[in-house]
């Protein structure tokens, strides 16, 4: 079996390392050709496009931007190739995207499940990602070894959309959690209380989350070099969740707030930044 990875950003260089890792065959395709440099010395195929990747692989993995970038990659010269073939779309779309991408691959002839992970680019290296999978029991069965070079138990939520949406809700709290902790850090900080001394009473409590300690040196000193999850990236996915709330019947108010304070964040010319820059919105600097 030839699996192919198309997207080797941030996420998808290590997970197409961990694919390597396992002995199996890897074909990958980046737009920017210099990210394959590492997978090419470790021995993985080059494609020359997005097309020829399919027609040589039997699962291809998608890691990719957005549902547009999804789109063009297996719709625009693609399509003819993908009967066959199963696309793992492993990122973060909304649910109902990724149920109008599984009707058009089933149309040419193609099988799709989901996959969308939790975790950063650390976790991704080591394998332990919290993969969450949307399909048949019979596809999840089939693909649960590929899985596995990502995470050691990928679960199985229900049909195509529902990984989709638990993911789509664990980032949302993502969002919402930083832009509390950081209100709160900034509130006291400024108040002239001490800041391990709120941490210590913080990390004592049921109000705690461990991604407030991960968080907290980055907006003391206000160094958000390095991302693992930039804030442009984050800005779309609150942006997913409101607009399937807002479907919903959903009271999406608090979203709409943190993503206003995104937008904030990358007018301060940070959306490449690590996502708890927008403590920076939250609390400008004096």
């Amino acid at each position: 079996m030839n699996v192919g990875v198309i997207g080797t950003g941030l996420m998808g260089l290590p997970m197409a390392q961990r694919v390597l890792q396992a002995g199996l065959s890897l074909t990958v395709y980046n737009r920017t050709t210099a990210k394959l440099e590492p997978l090419r010395q470790a021995g993985a195929t080059i494609a020359s496009s997005p097309e020829a990747l399919i027609r040589d692989c039997t699962a291809i993995v998608l890691m990719l931007t957005n549902a547009d970038a999804i789109r063009s990659v297996l719709f625009e010269s693609a399509r003819t190739e993908l009967a066959g073939k199963t696309i793992i779309q492993m990122s973060t779309i909304a649910p109902t995207e990724s149920k109008a991408i599984q009707s058009e691959v089933t149309a040419a002839g193609g099988d799709y499940l989901e996959a969308p992970v939790l975790g950063s680019t650390p976790e991704a290296t080591d394998g332990k990602l919290i993969v969450m999978v949307g399909g048949t029991e019979e596809q999840f069965d089939r693909w649960l070894d590929l899985l596995k070079c990502f995470g050691p138990e990928p679960r199985l939520l229900g049909p195509v959309g529902s990984a989709s949406a638990v993911k789509l809700a664990l980032n949302q709290l993502i969002g919402s959690l930083t832009a509390a902790f950081g209100a709160s850090l900034g509130f006291v900080v400024q108040q002239g209380v001490d800041a391990e001394a709120f941490m210590q009473i913080l990390r004592g409590s049921a109000l705690y989350a461990p991604t407030f300690d991960k968080k907290l040196q980055r907006m003391l000193d206000r160094n958000f070099a390095n991302p693992n999850f930039p804030t442009k990236h984050l800005l779309k996915d609150m942006r997913l969740f409101r607009t399937e709330a807002d479907s919903l019947g959903l009271d999406a108010r608090t979203i709409a707030a943190v993503e206003e304070i995104l937008n904030q964040t990358i007018d301060l010319d940070l959306a490449d930044a690590d996502y708890s820059a927008l403590f920076s919105a939250i609390v400008p600097p004096s």
